[in-house]
């Protein structure tokens, strides 16, 4: 075993209580998106006792921390962690659960957050045993557009120094704890937030030849953006339409119904397009009706995009580190993330690494009981840093 990776793996270990409580802390004092105050403050506190220099107040709440090894100027790679939470009531029961109601790390980025402290604190202590330097972004909003990623490049998190290449991860409770999943190429769909009112004319349910039911329309606008949507099989993409909203009672048509969906596709050209196609139906159908519409799309992230000789290279040397048979190629995904503005940008690698504990429920992502095995910490921290020196 290389030294400098024997090194990691001992460190890694060494911190492990403290990155665990460091995850417990941010688990049990979660911040919603853009509002992280308290989180900067505390991942701030920590990178001062590392002494490690660090940037404050990007996107008011965004950190910048850079490591120099030696050689500083000849490479950098950009580490990113997400440190947002989820308008989520959390359900578990263990010491560490959320305080604030209404508010869960149920997207991992607590995770996340820990395991990049913990690499700060590895390569930190390991600087003059690398080359090039590491920039560490711990970014807001990921969960809310337009996407603290976007916000953070527009401030110019990808410069002074020059971004080479970015790295980011992020929590799977669908893989064993001990396991990481990468993809090249295509690996997350973009995403579009869908609002249709749909208007016709309200009155008594028992007199039908007064009214136009706006429900109807839906029901009938629903069907047929799903039945031309199901046809474009050699396009990835999902349209879904999630709320329903109209009516008060069984007896009286309401003047109008509310629908909010969610647009996903891996093609910008075929983004453009179902955009056109969403409002053509939308016209078609409610004019069939005597109705009318108003549509609303607001166009979210774009489609993430692995770097292809970045990701081999990635893939090879977590395999070196973790051991071949617990890498291995996995799906694309329709969910989204914003790290895909940053994949526009530089070459970048996205990966996902183990949580799940076999024989065991799986905690998904999401939901008011996530959950993650903490020995996943051991190989987040451990196999970033190496992905870090080597890549």
């Amino acid at each position: 075993m290389n030294p400098l990776e024997s090194k990691i793996k001992e460190l890694a270990k060494l911190y492990f209580d403290d990155i665990v409580e460091i995850r417990r802390h941010l688990h049990k004092h979660p911040e919603l998106s853009f509002e992280e105050f308290n989180t900067s403050s505390f991942i701030q506190e920590k990178l001062n006792e590392y002494g490690i220099s660090f940037t404050a107040g990007i996107v008011k709440t965004g950190i910048v921390a850079l490591i120099e090894g030696k050689n500083p100027k000849s490479k950098c790679i950009a580490l990113r962690a997400d440190i947002d939470a989820l308008p989520i009531e959390e359900l578990n029961t263990h010491s560490f659960v959320s305080k604030h109601k209404g508010v869960m790390h149920a997207c991992g980025h607590d995770v996340h957050t820990a395991s990049l402290i913990g690499v700060a604190r590895i390569l930190n202590e390991l600087k003059h045993s690398w080359e090039g330097c590491v920039k560490l972004i711990f970014q807001p909003g990921e969960e809310k557009l337009p996407g603290g990623a976007s916000l953070m490049i527009n401030e110019g998190v990808l410069n002074n120094p020059t971004v080479d290449k970015i790295i980011g991860q992020h929590v799977s409770p669908e893989l064993e704890c001990g396991t990481l999943g990468i993809r090249a190429g295509k690996f997350m769909a973009s995403t579009d937030e869908i609002y249709i009112d749909v208007i016709g004319k309200g009155g008594h349910a028992a007199l039908p030849e007064g009214n136009i039911n706006p429900i109807v329309i839906a029901s009938n606008l629903i069907s047929n953006l799903y039945e031309r949507f199901s046809q474009y099989r050699d396009k990835p993409s999902v349209f879904s339409i999630g709320v329903i909203e109209g009516g008060t009672a069984g007896n009286i048509i309401p003047d109008s119904v509310s629908l909010q969906g969610t647009f996903r596709a891996m093609n910008e050209e075929f983004r453009k397009e179902a955009h056109k196609i969403i409002g053509e139906i939308c016209d078609t159908v409610t004019q069939q009706f005597g109705g009318s519409f108003s549509l609303e799309i607001k166009k979210g992230y774009p489609f993430l995009s692995n770097d292809k000789e970045l990701t081999q290279l990635c893939f090879d040397t977590a395999a070196e580190f973790m051991g071949k048979q617990n890498v291995i190629e996995i799906p694309k995904r329709m969910t989204a993330e914003d790290f895909a503005y940053y994949s526009h940008h530089v070459p970048a690698c996205f990966y996902r690494i183990g949580v799940g504990s076999r024989g065991e429920d799986r905690r998904y992502l999401h939901n008011a009981k996530f959950d993650v095995n903490e020995n996943a910490l051991i190989h987040s921290m451990g196999v970033m840093s190496w992905l870090a020196i080597n890549c």
